[in-house]
C-alpha cells in the first residue's frame, strides 16, 4: 500500500524470501502466509490498509503486517494496530525487514535452500521490467505539521553512494530503461553523512551530495529522474546536469502551498516569491525542464483570499503538472491544533477549484507541443487499432500524463521511440510515431 518508498520495501522483502527458498502466490487461497505492506500517512489512506488486513484475515487468516501504519501510534502512545487488526501473526514498522524475516521464518519455515541465482541480481521487482524505484534515503528531518511521516520512518538516513550505484547497475543490466529517484526529501541526500566522502566500486571517491550522485547516475546512459526534490539553492546546479542531457529534464517539487501565513502555519520553507524566482532561474538555465508538484487546499486557517492566493500563484508559476490534496487531519499531526479547521465540502470545494485552474493550464501548455518530436517510452504494445501507449521525458508513470502512439510497427514495453505530437487532451498527448 503506499507510495513507490513503501514499494521498494516490499520488492526488498519479496527478494530476500524468494532467495531462501519462498514461492510468491497470486492468491489468497495458494498462500500459507500473507504479509500486508501498508500505509499509515494520511486518513484514507489508513482506512485501505485497515481494509486490505482484515481482508487478508477473512481470506486467508495467517497475516503479517509491515509498514507505516505498523508504527502509527495513538495519541496516548499505544500502538494503532494492537487494537484495530487483533490476530495477525505479527506487526513490524516501515523498514524493520529483519523482523518481518523473523516472523515469517517463525510462522512459515523455509521449505529449501535454492541457488542463489534464482533471484534476479537487482531483486524482485513490483513494476514493469523497463523501469524501476531506486531509493536513496530513507525518513525525513522536516517538520512539516500536516506530516507523521518522520514519527513512522524516522530521521534522514542516507544509503552509501557505492551501495546505490551497485544497485542503479544490476537495474540496468536486468533490462531497467528509466530509474526514479525517490526519497522523502532527495535534495537533503548526504545531509545526515555531513555530505562525506564515499568510494564507488572503481575506488573513485564520491561525495554525499544528490548533485554527484546524480553525475554517477547521469553516466549510466538511462533515464534519471528526480522525484521529491526539495526548492535548495544547489538544486539549480542539478539543473544544469538536466540541461547538458545527464538526467531527464524533471523536477517533482512539493510546494504545498503559496501564502506565506498558511507555509509558516505548515512549517514549509521559502514563500511564493522566492518560489516563482527559483522557478524562473531553472527554467532559464533549462527551457525544456518540466515541474511536477503538490498542493494541499483547504489547511486549518486557509482564508478565502489565501487560497486565491494560491491560485494566483498557480496561474503565474505555469507548473507542467499538479496534484491537490484537500487537506486531511491525520491523527498525530500538529496542524490538527491549529484553529480554523474547515469544513469537509470547503476543503473539497477548494481542491476542485484549484483542479479546475491547473487543467486549463495543463491543456495549455501541452497545445505548445503538438508538431514537435519527442522522446517516448512504450509501456504498453500497440492495441487492435495500432495505437501504443507511451510517455515523454515529461511524464512519470501512473502519476503523469501519457501519449497515444499510433504505429504500424510492433512496438514493446520499454521502446525507445520518436514521435511526432499531433493533438492533446486536458493531461495526455496524442502522437504517430516516426520511423528512423
Amino acid at each position: 500500500m503506499g507510495c513507490p518508498k513503501a514499494l521498494v520495501d516490499s520488492e526488498r522483502i519479496m527478494t530476500q524470501l524468494r532467495s531462501e527458498g519462498y514461492d510468491l502466490v497470486g492468491s489468497y487461497h495458494d498462500a500459507d502466509l500473507v504479509i500486508v505492506n501498508t500505509c499509515g500517512f494520511l486518513n484514507e489512506a489508513v482506512a485501505e490498509s485497515v481494509e486490505a488486513i482484515e481482508e487478508a484475515m477473512r481470506e486467508n487468516g495467517k497475516v503479517i503486517v509491515t509498514g507505516c501504519l505498523g508504527a502509527k501510534r495513538h495519541l496516548d502512545g499505544t500502538p494503532y494496530l494492537t487494537d484495530v487488526c487483533p490476530g495477525v501473526v505479527g506487526i513490524t514498522g516501515p523498514g524493520e525487514f529483519q523482523k518481518v524475516y523473523d516472523l515469517v521464518h517463525s510462522a512459515l519455515p523455509a521449505p529449501h535452500s535454492p541457488w542463489l541465482d534464482l533471484v534476479p541480481k537487482a531483486g524482485l521487482k513490483l513494476t514493469p521490467s523497463h523501469y524501476a524505484y531506486l531509493k536513496i534515503s530513507e525518513g525525513c528531518n522536516h517538520h512539516c505539521t500536516f506530516c507523521i511521516i518522520p514519527q513512522l520512518r524516522g530521521k534522514l538516513e542516507s544509503r552509501p553512494v557505492a551501495e546505490i550505484m551497485r544497485e542503479a547497475r544490476l537495474l540496468k543490466e536486468s533490462g531497467v530503461k528509466e530509474l526514479m529517484v525517490i526519497s522523502q526529501d532527495t535534495s537533503a541526500y548526504g545531509m545526515d553523512k555531513r555530505y562525506g566522502i564515499d568510494f564507488t566500486e572503481d575506488g573513485r571517491a564520491v561525495q554525499m551530495r544528490i548533485l554527484d550522485l546524480c553525475k554517477e547516475l547521469g553516466e549510466l546512459g538511462i533515464w534519471v529522474r528526480l522525484h521529491y526534490m526539495y526548492p535548495y539553492a544547489h538544486v539549480d546546479r542539478v539543473v544544469e546536469l538536466m540541461a547538458e542531457g545527464k538526467i531527464l529534464p524533471y523536477l517533482d517539487v512539493p510546494f504545498q502551498h503559496a501564502h506565506p501565513r498558511v507555509l509558516k502555519a505548515m512549517k514549509r520553507p521559502a514563500a511564493a516569491e522566492e518560489t516563482l524566482k527559483r522557478i524562473q532561474t531553472w527554467r532559464k538555465i533549462c527551457p525544456e525542464l518540466t515541474i511536477r508538484s503538490t498542493f494541499i487546499a483547504g489547511f486549518p486557517g486557509e482564508t478565502e483570499d489565501e487560497f486565491q492566493y494560491l491560485l494566483d500563484f498557480l496561474k503565474e508559476a505555469q507548473l507542467d503538472r499538479v496534484g491537490c490534496f484537500a487537506y486531511s487531519p491525520i491523527e498525530g499531526a500538529a496542524a490538527n491544533e491549529l484553529p480554523g479547521a474547515l469544513p469537509d465540502e470547503v476543503r473539497e470545494e477548494r481542491r476542485d477549484r484549484f483542479m479546475q485552474v491547473q487543467s486549463e493550464i495543463s491543456a495549455a501548455r501541452l497545445a505548445k507541443k503538438i508538431g514537435t518530436i519527442q522522446t517516448v517510452i512504450i509501456d504498453e504494445p500497440e492495441d487492435e487499432d495500432g495505437v501504443a501507449i507511451g510517455r515523454t521525458m515529461a511524464d512519470a508513470p501512473e502519476i503523469d500524463g501519457i501519449i497515444y502512439v499510433t504505429t504500424d510497427a510492433h512496438l514493446k514495453p520499454g521502446d525507445m521511440v520518436r514521435v511526432k505530437v499531433t493533438a492533446n487532451e486536458e493531461y495526455d498527448l496524442v502522437g504517430r510515431h516516426i520511423e528512423v
